[in-house]
């Protein structure tokens, strides 16, 4: 039986050039480089330079990705940017994207789902694919989250950075089995309950500010491995698939011993696991984009080959993809 599916064609990304170690960390916060990589297995992360917008860097990523498709912007009609630091609280951030790609049809919006975003964006733009209201998508991650950290608050503002990725996705016949390329299984859930554990304290209809990160990280981390296993396991229960089938698992880049931990409880080996925290820090929902167009660049992914993303953010939210290359 002939159905459509969201054929992810290009991907790319976009890093800003200001890189901040961990040693230069330990000049403004109580905290060291062993103290860092030990609990979260970030060395560096990239800082966007002043005015360096989110929706520049998102821009950028998306021309790289077109690039990579081999397709002109014209063909898109249908652009969703995942980020909870938009340029502005209106309008969209999408939309100063279409713009600027000289784009005039079709649809550009924002979806805020923190650290999930991406998940939530590429489910989102399969729909759309999926019921032929669109033919083409852009799916992007941007995050500038060096604007919403405390500096002072040695348990946050060393975790996070700045960076765009994003990936182009095209309709394309499918015979409706795990054989087809594309996306073949998405997974979103949220739960508002713990809202409280990782958070801005501030926004236009509350504060009139724009707010700063908070986060219990123990929380978060405990329901991290929890959540991030238990959507992974409805998609093998619906496929039928196990951590073995699966050629790279391309996680949320939060905290490698999340990442590692997750990994064990789906049995997939660590030599499976693109992992990019280490250089890149938590890019929020840039950062799954981020790993996949490096992976895809360096060769490791590739054409037919099964990849796994998932992801967990603030609200909570969480989710996860299975995509055909």
């Amino acid at each position: 039986m002939s159905t459509l599916r969201s054929i992810l064609c290009g991907s790319g990304s976009y890093l800003p050039s200001r890189i901040v170690t961990n040693a230069e960390m330990a000049t403004r916060v109580d905290t060291t480089d062993e103290w860092i990589v030990q609990r979260t297995g970030i060395r560096e992360r990239r800082v966007a330079a002043e005015g360096e917008t989110t929706s520049m860097i998102g821009l950028k990523a998306a021309q790289d990705a077109l690039a990579d498709a081999g397709m002109d912007a014209s063909e898109i009609d249908l652009i969703i940017v995942a980020t909870a630091t938009p340029d502005h609280t209106f309008p969209a951030t999408a939309t100063q994207i279409q713009a600027a790609l000289g784009i005039t049809h079709g649809a550009a919006f924002d979806l805020q789902a923190v650290c999930s975003g991406f998940v939530f964006a590429l489910a989102t733009a399969d729909k759309f694919i999926a019921s032929g209201a669109a033919k083409a998508a852009l799916v992007i991650g941007a995050e500038t989250f060096s604007r919403i950290l405390d500096w002072e608050d040695r348990t946050t503002c060393v975790l996070f950075g700045d960076g765009a990725g994003a990936v182009v996705l095209k309709a394309g016949a499918g015979q409706g089995t795990l054989a087809d390329r594309g996306v073949l299984t998405t997974h979103i859930r949220s739960d508002g309950r713990f809202m409280n554990k990782l958070y801005v304290d501030g926004g236009p209809g509350s504060t009139r500010t724009v707010g700063l990160l908070r986060m219990e990280g123990k929380e978060v981390f405990r329901h991290a491995v929890v959540n991030l296993a238990e959507t992974v396991r409805h998609t093998f229960s619906e496929t039928g698939l196990t951590g073995a089938d699966i050629d790279w698992f391309v996680p949320h880049q939060a905290n490698r011993r999340i990442i590692d931990a997750t990994a064990d409880k789906l049995g997939i080996g660590h030599e499976r696991v693109v992992v990019t925290v280490d250089r890149h820090g938590n890019t929020s929902a840039a950062s799954i984009p981020l790993a996949l167009a490096e992976a895809h660049k360096d060769g490791r992914i590739k054409r037919g080959q099964l990849v796994l993303i998932e992801a967990m953010g603030g609200g909570f939210t969480w989710g996860s993809a299975l995509i055909r290359w």
